[in-house]
């Protein structure tokens, strides 16, 4: 507090200038910089939103004609969140199945999870609650969209504004094809391509972004040897023979790339 030459005591002069200016824009530019955060991440995920939502519709059915009340499909998509694991878990459900069985079918569909966590820019999400729901809403189309190219600018925020949208778009479809599931048959004829398509996208816009060849065609190689030769076993037995295909690729490219030179020291 300042003195006045009365001797009384007066309030704290704020400060004047370029400084005030610069606090107070910093301020204002907090809300428009979440908006915008919020708008990037409904584009970005705009194109997985129609894949998930009528993907959660036929999920939702699935559960009511299972004989499940409706709202297990909220539960499902609300607290798992595991996509190909819920559908898995409607069986499971039903028939009660043991816990033992259930945890080891959960870690044998999400094993995958763990080497998503290798690349997924988790570093860059601030807070633990929000580090806490990115390694949970850790999906295969949220890590195909925030680890490419094009998402390396992104801030925390708009990755988990990404990940909270996903998961609406699957709750939200889920929630409705189990209110009306009543109405519509068991089975809709090319709702369970949903899922197909999907992937179809992110593989072309990955491809789009990244331009090499070998990769998809190798998939196709590898997709196309599953089928002939383990067709009980396809999609199995062709991401054995893909991720061998990428080790050898790594391996071999590793190998022809000449080490760098030491600088001479004169």
């Amino acid at each position: 507090m300042n003195s006045t030459p009365g001797g009384t005591l007066s309030r704290p002069v704020p400060p004047l200038g370029p400084a005030a200016d610069t606090n107070a824009a910093d301020t204002n530019a907090a809300a428009p910089s979440a908006r915008n955060d919020l708008t990037a991440a409904l584009r970005d995920s705009s194109s997985v939103g129609l894949g998930l939502f009528p993907l959660g519709i036929a999920f939702g059915v699935l559960v009511v004609h299972a004989g499940l009340s409706w709202w297990w499909a909220t539960a499902f998509t609300a607290l798992v969140y595991a996509g190909s694991l819920e559908f898995l878990l409607i069986g499971l459900v039903v028939a009660v199945a043991p816990l033992a069985q259930i945890a080891m079918t959960a870690f044998l569909v999400n094993f995958r999870h763990v080497f998503y966590a290798l690349s997924f820019p988790l570093h860059r999400v601030g807070g633990r609650f929000g580090r806490a729901y990115s390694t949970f809403a850790m999906t295969d189309e949220a890590y195909a969209l925030t680890t490419g190219r094009q998402a390396r600018s992104w801030s925390g925020r708009r990755i988990i504004w990404l990940q909270v949208l996903c998961q609406v778009y699957w709750v939200a479809g889920a929630t409705a094809g189990a209110l009306f599931g009543a109405l519509v048959p068991a089975r809709l004829v090319g709702l369970d391509f949903a899922l197909t398509a999907l992937f179809v996208v992110l593989a072309v816009d990955a491809y789009r972004a990244r331009r090499d060849v070998p990769t998809p065609a190798l998939a196709l190689v590898c997709a196309l040897a599953a089928r002939f030769l383990f067709p009980g076993q396809m999609l199995l037995a062709a991401t054995a023979l893909f991720t061998a295909g990428l080790l050898t690729r790594r391996a071999l490219t590793r190998h022809r790339t000449p080490a760098p030179k030491e600088p001479t020291r004169a």
